[in-house]
């Protein structure tokens, strides 16, 4: 590896200790002009050894399939070893791409029984994830999965107990978990930045037809070229439907709609940042309110969740908001309101506002003294006055607090990084299938909710509906 090549592998993250921040008033914008910066190497710099190399399966080679392999292969010493997935197009795709001696199939069994394959990315549509998840374990091999890594509740503990049993590695592909804004964040609200929690609203809008998963559907499609039997072998039986194929997402039969896809990734980040297990009650409600596609999970859906007092974090409510047909044009924004002040985080950019309550008790203005006498008004004053300073009247001032990640920063490069790192070196993931499990739960029944019309409730310790 080239020195020039090394050096562009770097990414620089400003640094604050927990203490430091709590001690200086200056914004961090502030303090990285005077080189307080921790440097933060992405990529491996060894050299790969052959017992260092990762040989990488992919099953579904769809959007995600796509994205994740191309990132998981930036990472020294990982080499594609096959690809299945059920539509014959893309098959032709993967070959297209990494030359026609790639291993391609379109039954997944045939490429977990590779031996010459470690690891597996499992990209498919949520009702195969628990399935492949635990076939790939039971074979031997580690497992990314994308979110959620269950498709049904039930389907968790089976999962898990997949995991224990191989002892591989599993993690679960909500990437931003693995960030440096996410961490920094993280770092902020367990330094005491914004007070006491009490409430978090997240919001992933989008305002695109792709973006409310209206795919383009190729022109072959059609039972045999998507293997349609097979691909409904995890469901009911159901005639064959280009869009339950190709928008999955969409409908409630294989998919698991905009909680399965955001809901998620807005669940997985509050827990990482606050260090919580998960909410003890869940409530969502939804709208079809654009897309009316023939789908039959809502294209506007919010959700309602309330976390126990705990030795991880205070009680605190949290809002959930999707919305696909979002006038702001699309926004990915989780807010952390304290007792004394809010942290917004986007994507990996944070900016901290303070709001400090004065020592002393509100008095006067939109208050009942007004109502009372002359003379108990001025007595009353004068009794204020004698008890409380200048100073104790005030709000205290603290300066605000901006971070922003590198701009080419990648942090599905840092997640892919960890799951790959693992797997050499035994160090544990950022969200195994526990961790994953406790954000899917959540999710998930924000749709049942949705459904059944009644309030969820949930264990977040023993991950039991109750």
């Amino acid at each position: 590896m080239s020195k020039q090549t090394q050096s562009s592998r770097r990414r620089f993250l400003q640094q604050i200790g927990a203490t430091g921040m709590l001690a200086v008033a200056a914004p961090l914008s502030t303090l990285a002009a005077q080189e307080k910066a921790e440097e933060r190497t992405l990529f491996y710099e060894k050299k790969i050894s052959t017992g260092d190399t990762i040989r990488l399966g992919v099953i579904g080679y769809g959007i995600q399939g796509h994205f994740d392999l191309d990132t998981a292969l930036k990472v020294p010493g990982v080499e594609l070893a096959g690809i299945c997935d059920l539509y014959t197009g893309r098959l032709v795709n993967a070959k297209e791409k990494f030359g026609n001696n790639l291993f391609t199939t379109r039954n997944y069994r045939e490429l977990l029984d590779k031996a010459d394959i470690d690891a597996v990315i499992i990209a498919t549509t949520d009702c195969w994830h628990a399935r492949i998840a635990k076939d790939a374990l039971t074979k031997g091999k580690a497992v990314y999965c994308e979110k959620p890594i269950v498709y049904k509740i039930s389907e968790g503990a089976g999962v898990i107990e997949a995991q224990k049993k191989s002892g591989k590695v599993l993690q679960v592909g909500s990437q931003r978990v693995s960030s440096i804004g996410l961490a920094k964040a993280k770092e902020l609200l367990a330094a005491g930045e914004i007070g006491k929690l009490n409430m978090v609203n997240a919001v992933y809008d989008r305002q695109s037809s792709i973006g409310a998963w209206e795919y383009t559907i190729p022109k072959d499609a059609n039972a045999e070229t998507t293997d349609w039997n097979k691909f409904i072998e995890v469901t009911a039986k159901m005639e064959y439907d280009s869009k339950k194929f190709f928008w999955w997402r969409a409908f409630k039969e294989v998919g698991t709609g905009v909680a399965g896809d955001l809901f998620i990734h807005l669940l997985s980040g509050t827990h990482f940042i606050t260090n919580s297990k998960g909410p003890q009650s869940i409530y969502g409600s939804g709208q079809f309110s654009y897309w009316k596609d023939g789908r039959n999970m809502p294209d506007v859906m919010a959700g309602v969740m309330q976390y126990g007092d705990t030795p991880e974090h205070p009680a605190f409510q949290l809002t959930l908001q999707v919305n696909f047909i979002s006038g702001t044009g699309g926004q990915e924004v989780i807010r952390f309101t304290g007792s004394e002040g809010v942290m917004e985080v986007k994507g990996n950019d944070i900016n901290i506002k303070h709001s400090l309550m004065p020592e002393a008790p509100g008095f006067g203005g939109y208050d009942s003294l007004f109502t009372f006498s002359k003379s108990m008004q001025e007595e009353m004053q004068k009794d204020y006055d004698a008890k409380w300073t200048a100073a104790q009247k005030k709000r205290p001032v603290k300066d605000d607090v901006t971070f922003k990640a590198p701009k080419d920063y990648n942090e599905h490069l840092d997640h892919f990084t960890n799951f790959f790192d693992s797997i050499r070196t035994g160090k544990p993931v950022v969200e195994d299938a526990i961790f994953g499990f406790r954000a899917a739960a959540p999710a998930l029944s924000c749709n049942e909710s949705y459904f059944q019309k009644k309030i969820i409730q949930w264990d977040p310790v023993n991950m039991k509906l109750v």
